[in-house]
């Protein structure tokens, strides 16, 4: 068998001031046709998984581009329409083929596409024709558009958020495309919108039982994958919004009645609990005055500049009432501030100078902080433990201290994964009274065993955690919370 496997990811906030260019995908991951290192990237799961069954089957594995970008604002036409059509000439250049796996985020939006993974799907089914199976993973935080599901014989989400099941979706994708080829499998679909866009974190009640009871229908009665799709509710594109996407057996549901009606009953059950997902977070006083008051670490969530979402990771609303409350043993970051690290590289360790940090990109980043800081560690081109073990890049990375707080300073946008964000510039979080990360929900694998408590801060930033105040004009409405749901 031979086998095509490409990955094209980036996650676009179209709310966001800075526009993704090539040189996004080129700092976060770019490899070209054949470069894939001997590592899984966060997006390349399809092309991994392929690669560790392949050999034993005796399959040919032709490897595509693999590029991936840290979530920011629109991305530039020139940028998508060069990265689609690389990865559609590798593809041609592949034929024949009898199976295409793409790793995608779902959630691309470029000038001129409002759909990137749609387009895309679309063009490669052109190249390949109606008999090959064209399979994908997802991140769920994805715009599920009718174009992919349409294009695509089967595409999978990943379940868990933080998403520490990159690796088994994909597993799952390799074994269901090679069963689909080999025609020991025909597949039924249904795409059911709820009407609403929710933040469903997997790491707490009720979604952990809501996600555990999915799991489970898959492999019984005829129901081979389902998908819960979060949305992404900072991309103003008509196909946002959370929805169901169940695929089921032909050969025990002929009609898809029974994949139909699953997902429909899974819609509901998320309608009926989008109350209780909402989350209440006190903004930034309010939060350190809960934060001290509570006794152990306490990791502070900047969720509203969370990179992760789009947003440019350097802000100061926090940072300048940390200093200016005088509340000392802080450790924070990743505060991306390239023009400051070169500075801190310059100055050398052990340094002490007047540094201004952050606040830099608009008025969402927040006044600037100046302040006299020491250098306390440097380290050129580090990489942070990201989600399942995938490398993040940061770049070259400073920890600076200013009286009580600590802070790290990058020259690479990146949220907050791994706690070895801190711990490789000699900062170890587990003792610092307050943690305060950029990020929203990924932190959390690896922070909250050294929390007490973690506290999401409604802070001002990009990422607006309230999303009734965004100006959407493409979205497809009714959308709760933005508008009450239509009566049953």
């Amino acid at each position: 068998m031979r086998v095509f496997s490409a990955a094209l990811a980036t996650e676009t906030n179209t709310f966001a001031p800075m526009p993704t260019g090539l040189a996004t995908f080129h700092e976060r991951a770019y490899f070209p046709a054949g470069s894939h290192p001997d590592k899984m990237q966060m997006h390349g799961g399809p092309l991994w998984a392929a690669r560790q069954v392949g050999p034993s089957r005796g399959w040919t594995l032709i490897e595509g581009l693999v590029a991936a970008a840290v979530p920011n604002g629109v991305v530039t036409r020139a940028a998508f329409e060069s990265l689609r059509d690389q990865i559609l000439a590798d593809l041609k250049a592949a034929l024949p083929v009898d199976m295409v796996l793409l790793g995608l985020h779902g959630a691309m939006i470029a000038d001129g596409y409002g759909d990137c993974e749609g387009e895309l799907i679309t063009r490669v089914r052109e190249i390949v024709g109606p008999d090959v199976v064209i399979g994908g993973t997802l991140d769920p935080h994805c715009h599920m558009s009718e174009a992919m599901v349409a294009g695509a014989d089967l595409l999978i989400c990943w379940k868990e958020y933080p998403h520490t099941d990159i690796f088994e979706r994909a597993q799952e994708l390799v074994e269901f495309c090679a069963a689909l080829a080999e025609k020991r499998l025909m597949l039924r679909h249904a795409l059911v919108d709820t009407n609403m866009i929710v933040t469903l974190h997997t790491t707490r009640e009720p979604v952990r039982s809501f996600v555990d009871r999915v799991s489970a229908l898959e492999g019984k009665d005829g129901i081979v994958s389902v998908s819960i799709v979060h949305g992404f509710g900072w991309g103003d594109t008509p196909s946002m919004g959370t929805k169901v996407l169940v695929y089921s057996d032909a050969a025990d549901d002929p009609d898809g009645a029974r994949a139909a009606a699953l997902a429909r009953r899974l819609a509901d059950e998320l309608i009926a609990m989008r109350k209780a997902v909402t989350e209440r977070m006190p903004g930034v006083d309010a939060a350190l005055d809960q934060a001290l008051a509570t006794e152990g670490t306490i990791v502070l969530a900047d969720a509203s500049d969370n990179p992760g979402g789009g947003a440019p990771g350097d802000s100061t609303f926090l940072l300048q009432r940390i200093i200016e409350r005088k509340i000392d043993n802080v450790c924070l970051g990743p505060v991306w501030d390239p023009i400051a690290v070169r500075i801190a590289f310059d100055a050398g360790v052990g340094a002490k100078l007047p540094l201004r940090i952050g606040g830099k990109i608009g008025p969402l980043s927040g006044d600037p902080v100046d302040a006299v800081w020491e250098i306390k560690a440097l380290k050129q081109d580090m990489v942070m433990t990201g989600l399942a073990g995938t490398p993040a890049k940061l770049g070259d990375c400073a920890l600076i201290a200013c009286g009580g707080v600590e802070v790290v300073i990058t020259t690479f946008r990146c949220q907050a994964f791994g706690t070895d964000l801190f711990t490789q510039l000699g900062c170890d979080p587990a003792t610092h009274k307050l943690v305060v990360v950029k990020s929203a929900q990924h932190f959390r694998a690896a922070y909250s065993p050294i929390a007490t408590a973690v506290i999401t801060v409604d802070a001002p930033g990009v990422v607006a955690r309230d999303l009734t105040t965004l100006p959407y004009k493409t979205i497809k409405r009714p959308k709760w919370p933005l508008d009450e749901l239509p009566k049953a």
